[in-house]
């Protein structure tokens, strides 16, 4: 599969297992010369019910997210990964990895880990993985 993906659209959180699917998708991206795409989707049921907690919340969680998205694009680029981009928003991590970002961007691998931070929300709402290999219309790598 060496020279088949171009862009690559790597799934973070901050978990174990999206640290190794990073790990991957700049292995895939160096292999195939391709763009990497890194995007840490800030799960909005995650965030509280109240105006107050819901504000406070969301901006030090969007703080801590962008510091930790730029120790992400420079790792990438200390690897040699030349095109390196990022995305941080916030609403459903399932929708906007498989239709919201590749239906504005072109990506042809998704790349992320079984289970994320939300584990506890997987029971309830089902699995993003899950959700994004069944609704992807790109390859996903689910990486263990």
């Amino acid at each position: 599969m060496v020279g088949q993906y171009q862009a690559i659209l790597v799934a973070v959180d901050g978990s174990k297992q999206a640290e190794k699917a990073f790990q991957e998708a700049i292995a895939i991206a160096l292999a195939n010369s391709a763009s990497l795409t890194i995007a840490w989707i800030i799960n909005e049921e995650d965030l509280g019910n109240s105006a107050f907690s819901y504000s406070k919340i969301l901006s030090e969680e969007k703080e801590m997210v962008e510091k930790e998205m730029l120790k992400k694009i420079h790792d990438a680029q200390q690897a040699q990964v030349k095109d390196v981009t990022s995305i941080i928003e916030i609403g459903s991590p399932k929708e906007y990895l498989a239709t919201i970002i590749p239906e504005n961007q072109p990506v042809d691998l998704i790349v992320m880990g079984p289970t994320g931070k939300g584990a506890i929300q997987q029971a309830i709402v089902g699995s993003t993985t899950s959700y994004v290999v069944n609704n992807a219309t790109c390859s996903v790598l689910v990486v263990k």
